[in-house]
């Protein structure tokens, strides 16, 4: 992964056609006031796809589309992150988009942030790029990760590249040209809901393309905010759930025998680590937070046992 900040960055127009569109895709369920006030300050095209999570909300989010001249695609239920971005995207790119920006409804972003991306993704068709990611208060959320094949998980980024180990980036504030994204064939709609963007990038690296993190830009993540009972370390069930399921998932796609066997006995751990993210007051209410986990983890080991030995 290339830390690309401003001494060392490629110049914005040198080669690069910069009338090249970008479109911004973003997914809701249920977090139409999120999208007022975290996109209305935009000036770019905007494709909402609403994974229907309520009549009220699908109303809402229609209305709100409207007035803004935002381009909608509602579908009747819900469809998974992955597999909605995926139409988005497609919606994007057939509206003529050059470059897309992949964003979270909490995640907000300055409009001459979401110029120097797009600049990025058109002088390096082949890399995924993002900004540094920010809480609220100012600390950093997210700046880069590494997949740990020894530990069998997701490690912070400290800066190196230890052996064993491989960097992917989030998908909360993403931006992929049209080469790339075609390329890749997108998100991997199998995962449903976290995990795609690691495996997106896992398969980015696998094909030749890059990874760049651009630190002297940033974005603001509220993480959690879309979810229910945002603003403290409370997480949702399907949180759990698809967290313990899809990294067994990972492993069953992408790893080789010794390594499938090796996340395989580091799930008690991984499980562990997980359910902690959310507090340990969390565990008064194990049909809320251990079950779903151990249902996830369970569903994740049925399909590393299919994929073979």
């Amino acid at each position: 992964m290339r830390d690309t900040s401003v001494g060392d960055r490629p110049e914005p127009t040198g080669g690069v056609r910069s009338t090249g569109g970008l479109a911004v895709v973003v997914v809701n369920y249920g977090s139409h006031e999120l999208l007022e006030r975290n996109l209305t300050g935009l000036d770019a095209r905007i494709v909402v796809v609403d994974n229907h999570k309520s009549a009220a909300d699908s109303a809402a989010v229609a209305e709100l589309a409207r007035r803004r001249g935002w381009t909608l695609r509602a579908e009747p239920v819900n469809l998974g992150f992955g597999a909605a971005v995926n139409i988005g995207a497609a919606e994007a790119l057939r509206l003529g988009a050059e470059v897309l920006l992949l964003l979270n409804p909490d995640a907000v972003v300055e409009p001459a942030v979401v110029e120097e991306l797009r600049l990025a993704a058109l002088a390096d068709r082949q890399a995924l790029v993002m900004p540094r990611v920010l809480r609220p208060d100012g600390s950093l959320w997210f700046g880069g990760g590494l997949i740990s094949y020894d530990a069998g998980g997701l490690r912070p980024h400290r800066g190196t590249v230890p052996a064993r180990h491989e960097e992917w980036l989030t998908a909360a504030c993403l931006a992929v040209h049209r080469d790339l994204w075609e390329r890749l064939g997108g998100f991997d709609e199998d995962y449903f809901l976290y995990w795609e963007d690691v495996d997106l990038s896992h398969r980015c690296v696998r094909l030749g393309g890059r990874l760049r993190v651009r630190s002297d830009l940033t974005a603001v993540h509220d993480a959690g905010g879309t979810q229910e009972g945002a603003g403290g370390r409370a997480k949702s069930a399907v949180y759990y759930h698809y967290n313990c399921r899809n990294r067994l998932l990972f492993a069953a796609k992408h790893l080789g025998r010794a390594d499938r066997l090796r996340w395989l006995l580091r799930t008690p751990v991984d499980v562990r680590r997980v359910l902690l993210r959310g507090g340990r007051r969390q565990f008064r209410h194990p049909g809320r937070t251990i079950r779903p986990a151990l249902t996830g983890a369970l569903a994740g080991a049925v399909r590393l046992a299919r994929s073979g030995w």
